[in-house]
């Protein structure tokens, strides 16, 4: 070790700084998970593309809707037989304001003619999923039936919903049943037809395994198959319910009574063209509302 003598306060002022100019002091070591750990995303952009997804999300359907009933504006600013949005805007006021009056079996508010058609979609619907659904598991599941229905339901499955009213008005002798009849036959075949693809593409190793451990049917069909087909058996569930909600509106049309479809024929005979107009967007909208309920159900129950 070197001793050194300074003759003054500024001698060693500068020999200290040329020993640290001579020896800088080492940069501190950093660890690999700090080098290989990215930086998090500035906070300004993350609120920016919400910003966004919610502006698509809910602008975008306003600016549709709002271009729909410009277009329709101008189209009936001078039409003396068409009504304009302002004047349906108003017709709808007053019917909403009273939907459940009721003057007798032919004059009824909106409220319950729509009630009314729901309530045959409801039991003619859900006859059809307590037929096609068992049996889109048998043909799926038993190549001899599948041999022998499969071609019936090519032939039946075209067929225009409309064509099964008459057939249904003979038997049944009355058109309330001839209504449920033709939603019945109509939603029926693609719980069937989805039903069976969904069994058909069951892993083949699952149903091996359940061969070797010697299980009964019932517990196939409940541990195996109907987790894996649920997903097809709900998309067929959806397709089935939209059918016989479009089914109800034509054959009320032709049947009579009480339902939404009638109540638009019956506005046409009174040549009620707002009321007509108002009526198509109470079915879209009640249409809407029921797919978006089955879409829920199959989010909720699924098994992926």
């Amino acid at each position: 070790m070197v001793s050194a003598v300074f003759h003054s306060p500024s001698e060693a002022s500068d020999a200290l700084r040329a020993a640290q100019a001579s020896n800088p002091a080492p940069a501190k070591p950093t660890s690999p998970m700090s080098q290989a750990t990215p930086s998090a995303p500035a906070p300004s952009r993350k609120i920016a593309t919400d910003w966004g997804d919610l502006a698509l999300r809910t602008l975008a359907p306003v600016a549709g809707i709002a271009l729909l009933i410009a277009i329709w504006g101008m189209l009936t600013f001078k039409s003396t037989t068409f009504p304009t949005p302002l004047a349906t805007w108003e017709e709808a006021v007053k019917l909403f304001s009273d939907p459940f009056y009721s003057n007798g079996p032919n004059d009824q508010g909106l409220g319950w003619n729509i009630l009314f058609s729901l309530k045959r979609v409801a039991v003619g619907f859900g006859l059809a999923a307590l037929v096609g659904i068992p049996l889109g598991f048998l043909i799926g599941r038993s190549k001899v039936i599948g041999a022998m229905l499969n071609p019936l339901i090519s032939l039946l499955r075209p067929v225009s919903p409309l064509a099964w009213l008459p057939i249904g008005l003979l038997v049944f002798k009355s058109a309330d049943p001839a209504a449920i009849w033709t939603i019945f036959i109509c939603s029926i075949w693609p719980m069937i037809i989805n039903t069976a693809v969904g069994v058909q593409r069951v892993p083949e190793d699952y149903l091996n395994v359940a061969k070797v451990l010697n299980l009964s049917e019932w517990t196939i069909v409940k541990k195996i198959l109907f987790p894996s087909v649920l997903p097809y058996m709900l998309t067929g569930v959806r397709l089935s319910v939209g059918t016989a909600w479009l089914v109800i509106v034509a054959a009320e049309m032709l049947t009579g009574g009480v339902g939404i479809g009638f109540w638009v024929w019956d506005e046409w005979n009174n040549l009620n063209v707002a009321h007509i107009i108002i009526a198509i967007f109470v079915i879209g909208i009640v249409g809407l509302l029921l797919e978006n309920a089955l879409v829920a159900v199959a989010k909720r129950f699924s098994f992926e």
